[in-house]
């Protein structure tokens, strides 16, 4: 597992006292809710989280970005959902300082004149903008190729039309 920087996760699971496979399962769920590119905090002490989580990124679409002990012997797991990958956008848009729908309905627009398979990299640091992403892509069947927290509280958005 990789000894990195600590990333900020977006979601923190505490799954103490529960013993395994409880805190693989429970990652599995939160995960299931993230934008790829988000970080999960996973709290584990059970000692047989290390190596369910150790093969985890092989069968599924995940990595384990940094590790830490904590007191009792517990562990922090940092899970990103998605692996690193490099999107290059056909179009950029950068809506800092709009505020929502703002972002969305100028994305909408844009991608209205892009053609299947291009990429739109969105920025944006609306307070809503991430739950705004997550819905939108749903509702309308884009692919939300990768998200991520450029800066305290400003998103990146990579998003491929169907």
């Amino acid at each position: 597992m990789a000894k990195t920087s600590k990333p900020k996760p977006q979601v923190t699971l505490d799954m103490r006292g529960s013993a395994c496979p409880g805190p693989m399962l429970g990652a599995k769920r939160v995960l299931d809710d993230l934008l790829a590119g988000e970080v999960m905090l996973l709290l584990s002490d059970c000692p047989s989280t290390k190596d369910d989580l150790s093969s985890w990124p092989k069968y599924a679409d995940v990595t384990i970005v940094k590790t830490e002990k904590l007191a009792r012997s517990a562990t922090g797991y940092y899970i990103r959902k998605g692996k690193a990958k490099q999107v290059s956008p056909n179009a950029v848009l950068d809506m800092r300082g709009t505020s929502c729908p703002g972002p969305i309905v100028e994305a909408k627009k844009l991608l209205n004149g892009m053609r299947k398979g291009e990429v739109l990299k969105l920025v944006s640091d609306c307070p809503g903008i991430r739950a705004d992403v997550r819905s939108w892509v749903k509702a309308t069947g884009m692919d939300l190729a990768d998200a991520r927290e450029n800066a305290p509280g400003e998103y990146v958005f990579h998003i491929r039309k169907r």
